[in-house]
């Protein structure tokens, strides 16, 4: 069979994606913190974009808004919709000569002698750096110091010791009794349980700080863990023989300690949630509103826009240039605008299908899926997916993901609506809150009880559901002697 070259034309329909579309795409996405983050880096790569100043935003009329927006109809590039006028008086001599010469008002003429912006923030001490303080200003000698070191190093941010003594052993090349004699110095460092190689261990440090070495609690620790992890108390105090009294006053003595000693230390900062949308009830109605503070406001440059007027004072490199960036600059502004009226499109649709969360809370809330919110809005699905990746409500129930509002239907009884599950998850979290702690639903009680409430529900899926929402099984969650 013999190779041969030849050409053919075929004509085939294709999706393509302008680099336009593409950056609409990508800014609907994002979230807030990255949306500010690429504005401020296309600000920088395109000149003809700049922020406008609060106090401008609110001196602009509508009657202003509406003039400029007729105005940039007339422009010769449609792409801009947004005309800026630059005042005639401006002094730009006596402007750029204060910029010049700000500096010199300043009382600091010496910038040497003013702290940095580093040394007015005092960092939180991490809990290594606490228990190496502490090993410094402890009397064990250089070679206790170098394994106090190599313990510290292998102690977890909750204060527990990941490394073994063994291996402790082999990696710094000390006998096993220096190694513990330096780790039971450690034990007795801030916080108390520092350095304990399980739970027991810890509570265990704790209460001979406290000095109950002997006592019912110490003797339940080390002997008794698993009896008091299912809560078997009777069987305790007949292995010990005390009173029930007795084993009562020393669990609660255990329970009052800290099983994660080095937890006050952790480093790690709390991310707050700023919403996007805020929804407030006002009377009956629901309003809506954008959430615009920290967002840069976007406006065209109007030093650029008047250069690019004066044909006779430019290139024609420069003025294709300008061109370039000005058309940039006007769908970037156009792709934040279009993403803020998405996101309030696809928030009012999630009011309107969930009404009942709005009024009553999370247990009214309806079965909803991306479909149903995508026809709504008359939008595709993929676009709603993205409107809704990581994007928050305030609401008057609390802060929510708009995918919050996304989930499956169970069946009810007389197969007339479906109830969504995560009605259902709060429904039996509420159950488990209110139960009589002596007698705990178990998950084939709670089955029940829902059905009498029409919704269809197997003792499994109760199970599955508990699980996710970290409850307990009804034999450990059971507390007779409460």
């Amino acid at each position: 069979m013999a190779l041969e070259l030849k050409q053919s034309l075929k004509m085939s329909q294709r999706i393509i994606m302008t680099p336009q579309l593409q950056q609409a795409i990508k800014f609907l996405q994002l979230s807030r913190l990255e949306l500010s983050q690429t504005v401020n880096q296309e600000m920088e790569a395109n000149p003809l974009l700049e922020e406008v100043p609060d106090d401008e935003m609110e001196e602009r009329l509508p009657e202003e808004e509406k003039k400029e927006e007729e105005s940039s109809e007339e422009e010769p590039l449609p792409e801009v919709t947004i005309k800026e006028t630059m005042r005639d008086d401006f002094d730009w001599e006596a402007y750029i000569s204060e910029y010049n010469t700000a500096w010199a008002s300043s009382p600091h003429e010496d910038r040497g002698d003013r702290p940095s912006f580093e040394s007015l923030i005092a960092p939180k001490t991490s809990l290594s750096s606490h228990l190496m303080w502490q090993l410094q200003l402890s009397n064990l000698d250089d070679t206790g110091k170098e394994i106090g070191r190599y313990i510290i190093g292998n102690i977890d941010p909750d204060g527990y010791l990941k490394a073994s003594v063994d291996n402790i052993i082999l990696s710094t090349h000390r006998s096993g009794q220096e190694v513990l004699k330096v780790l039971d110095t450690i034990h007795e460092f801030d916080p108390v349980g520092v350095g304990a190689r399980d739970n027991r261990e810890c509570l265990l440090i704790q209460l001979h700080f406290q000095g109950l070495d002997g006592s019912v609690a110490s003797k339940i620790l080390t002997d008794h863990m698993k009896d008091l992890e299912k809560r078997r108390y009777p069987q305790i105090a007949k292995g010990l023989g005390v009173s029930l009294e007795e084993v009562l006053d020393a669990v609660s003595v255990i329970a009052s300690l800290e099983p994660k000693p080095g937890r006050f230390y952790n480093d790690e900062e709390t991310i707050y949630i700023i919403p996007d949308v805020y929804v407030y009830k006002m009377g009956d109605e629901f309003v809506i509103v954008l959430n615009e503070d920290g967002l840069p406001k976007l406006r065209i440059s109007a030093f650029y826009k008047q250069a690019l007027a004066k044909k006779d004072d430019l290139s024609r490199a420069t003025r294709d240039y300008i061109r370039d960036k000005l058309k940039s600059a006007s769908w970037i502004v156009k792709s934040i605008q279009q993403r803020q009226k998405t996101i309030y499109k696809v928030t009012e649709s999630i009011v309107k299908f969930q009404k009942d969360f709005f009024d009553s809370g999370p247990v009214h809330l309806k079965p909803m899926v991306l479909r149903d919110v995508a026809e709504d809005i008359q939008m595709h699905e993929s676009t709603v997916s993205r409107v809704m990746n990581s994007k928050y409500m305030y609401s008057p129930f609390g802060i929510f993901e708009l995918r919050y509002f996304l989930n499956s239907g169970i069946q009810s009884i007389d197969r007339g609506d479906k109830v969504a599950s995560l009605s259902v998850k709060e429904r039996i979290k509420e159950m488990v809150r209110r139960e009589d702690k002596s007698r705990p639903y178990s998950d084939h009680e709670i089955a029940n009880i829902l059905k009498r409430s029409n919704i269809d529900i197997a003792r499994r899926t109760v199970a599955k559901y508990r699980e996710m929402l970290r409850i307990l099984p009804s034999n450990q969650r059971k507390n007779t002697y409460s």
